[in-house]
């Protein structure tokens, strides 16, 4: 679900500055707007004028408004009982400052040459994020998550998330009826499956539902590899013996890691690949191939293996339909504006939130008229 458009540092920079003043009060501000140099009165939302093909004079609007931001946060630091309000503005331009910026050598303060992990693109809704559909699309603000009932077609729990988490990340809160029926149950999750595409085939959601006994129809991705070369799964992983074995036969132990999310150990090769036969199939590091071993690998091996039988790939493509017909159906609905479910009409998670499950109720209500208000209670989810 898209929100307002990302906006360029020099409009954050101000818009922080200019939040921070309006929440400041008439007195304060009086007192704030004596620290700054610029001559910019930040009354106006639009850009300075200057030349913006001139690369001295932009970086010298840079470091003029970046030097007002941090000149009122130098002035209200160390102060007790500021407003909560103040607070707050504080801590976003103190956060728009140290994610976009950085010291050259000569003290002027530039644009840094990097993009911040967890970047806040806008000050009117700072827990909005720029996300990725693909390698090549993007958008900004929310993702909107979905599990559906796939018999009924009923959407039975929704999530919103900020655009830069993964789709993994609220899988388990939209399977947790299905999880907490599982384990009161003698046999858990005897009659209960779970299918997904492979947005949620990672390692921890493949771990819940192995734990819970649910049927995992979540799919994975298949390991790929730069350049046409080996792919992982032309290795020989065995955990029990704590051994990686590559293509021409050698093998070497898996080196632990410690303190890592996701990676639980490594098998490094280098050496053994100085005068392989089969280097150039395999890797052009001068340091040699290396496996990573996850945290889940015993879980996202058993899930590829499972992937493979043809039973298991029918039951699938017959029901991956249904969801992505479901999702078509909350983005086209008018929800307020012509642009349905796709555009968020809201600011703020906990907002963007409470409208998704709006929407997803409006759809419901028309697929229980479609039903003539019957259902099935067959156990089974399709998070989208």
């Amino acid at each position: 679900m898209t929100r307002s458009p990302r906006w360029d540092t020099i409009t954050l920079i101000r818009s922080a500055v200019r939040g921070l003043l309006t929440a400041a009060g008439r007195d304060l501000a009086i007192e704030l707007r004596a620290v700054l140099t610029s001559g910019d009165d930040y009354a106006s939302t639009a850009k300075p004028v200057v030349d913006w093909d001139d690369k001295t004079a932009r970086e010298a609007l840079i470091d003029s408004r970046a030097r007002d931001g941090y000149a009122l946060l130098a002035a209200l630091d160390g102060r007790k009982k500021l407003p909560e309000a103040v607070t707050e503005a504080m801590r976003l331009l103190a956060t728009v400052l140290g994610q976009d910026l950085e010291t050259g050598d000569d003290g002027v303060l530039r644009i840094a040459r990097k993009v911040a992990a967890d970047r806040v693109i806008s000050t009117v809704d700072p827990q909005a994020r720029h996300g990725h559909k693909t390698s090549h699309r993007g958008f900004d603000g929310y993702k909107g998550h979905i599990a559906v009932d796939p018999d009924s077609e009923i959407i039975t729990a929704t999530e919103v998330t900020a655009g830069n988490t993964g789709d993994a990340g609220p899988a388990a809160d939209l399977i947790a009826d299905l999880t907490t029926r599982a384990s009161d149950q003698d046999t858990p999750g005897a009659d209960a499956a779970v299918y997904g595409n492979s947005a949620y085939g990672a390692g921890e959601v493949l771990e819940c539902l192995h734990t819970a006994g649910i049927d995992a129809k979540t799919k994975v991705q298949p390991p790929v590899a730069p350049g046409g070369k080996f792919t992982k799964d032309r290795f020989t992983i065995d955990l029990a013996a704590g051994t990686v074995t590559c293509p021409n036969q050698v093998t070497i132990a898996i080196r632990p890691i410690t303190g890592h999310d996701r990676h639980a150990g490594k098998a490094d090769f280098g050496r053994a690949c100085t005068d392989c036969p089969l280097r150039t199939q395999c890797t052009e590091s001068k340091a040699g191939r290396q496996i990573t071993i996850s945290r889940w690998e015993t879980h996202l091996t058993a899930a590829r293996t499972r992937q493979t039988d043809p039973a298991w790939r029918a039951d699938y493509r017959a029901t991956r339909p249904k969801v992505e017909r479901k999702i078509a159906h909350l983005m086209r609905r008018r929800h307020g504006r012509r642009h349905g479910g796709r555009r968020a009409r809201m600011r703020g998670l906990l907002r963007v939130a409470a409208d998704f499950k709006l929407l997803a109720a409006a759809t419901n209500l028309a697929r229980l008229a479609t039903l003539g208000l019957t259902g099935s209670s067959q156990l089974g989810r399709a998070p989208a």
